[in-house]
C-alpha cells in the first residue's frame, strides 16, 4: 500500500476543531489497485456523531456513492483519539473487521495527538487470530476480547504502507 504523504497532515487539520473540544473524528480512505500495489488518493470526511472515545459516519451511503463513482476500494479509515493514546480500542476492532472482510488490504489508522510516545499508528487485525475471534464477537460498546490462540495479538502494526510524496490526495468533507 502506498498512501498520500497528505493524508496525515490534511486529516489532522481537518479534525482539528473536534480535537480541540475532545471529540473523535473519523474519515474513510479510498484507493485504486495497480499492479497489486493499493494506492489512496482519497479521503471522504463523512456527516458524524462523534464523543470524546468514538466516532460514528452517518449516511454511509454517501460514502460509498464516491467510492463506485471514482472507481476506488475503501480500503479502511482513520480516526483520531484526541485524548487517548495511540491504539485500537474494542470498538475500533469491530470496524476494522468490517473493512477486512470487504478488502483483506484494509488498514485503520489511528491518530493520537497527545500521545508523546506515538502520534499515530497504521494497523490491521491479525489473520488468523485477530479476524476470527472479531468474526465470532457479538458484543457491541466497549468490551475485552480473548486472545488468539498460539500468542498471536488481535492487530499488528502494518509495515507494507509507504508514503509516496507525488501522489495528489482529494478530500471530500461531506460534513
Amino acid at each position: 500500500m502506498t498512501n498520500s504523504a497528505q493524508l496525515i497532515e490534511d486529516f489532522l487539520a481537518l479534525a482539528r476543531d473536534n480535537t480541540n473540544n475532545d471529540l473523535e473524528t473519523c474519515g474513510v480512505i479510498g484507493a485504486f489497485l495497480r499492479g497489486g500495489t493499493f494506492y489512496v488518493t482519497t479521503l471522504i470526511i463523512p456527516k458524524q456523531e462523534s464523543t470524546s472515545s468514538s466516532c460514528q459516519a452517518l449516511n454511509e451511503e454517501d460514502i460509498f456513492a464516491i467510492l463506485s463513482e471514482q472507481s476506488l476500494f475503501p480500503l479502511g479509515w482513520i480516526h483520531t483519539h484526541p485524548s487517548q493514546s495511540c491504539f485500537m480500542s474494542s470498538v475500533d476492532l469491530h470496524t476494522q473487521y468490517s473493512y477486512q472482510i470487504m478488502v483483506p488490504e484494509a488498514v485503520a489508522i489511528v491518530m493520537a495527538p497527545t500521545d508523546k510516545s506515538r502520534g499515530y499508528g497504521i494497523f490491521r487485525l491479525t489473520d488468523p487470530g485477530g479476524m476470527d475471534i472479531l468474526k465470532e464477537c457479538q458484543e457491541k460498546e466497549f468490551h475485552s476480547h480473548r486472545e488468539p490462540a498460539g500468542g498471536r495479538p488481535l492487530y499488528e502494526h502494518c509495515s507494507h504502507v509507504f508514503v509516496n510524496p507525488n501522489l495528489i490526495l482529494e478530500i471530500f468533507d461531506l460534513r
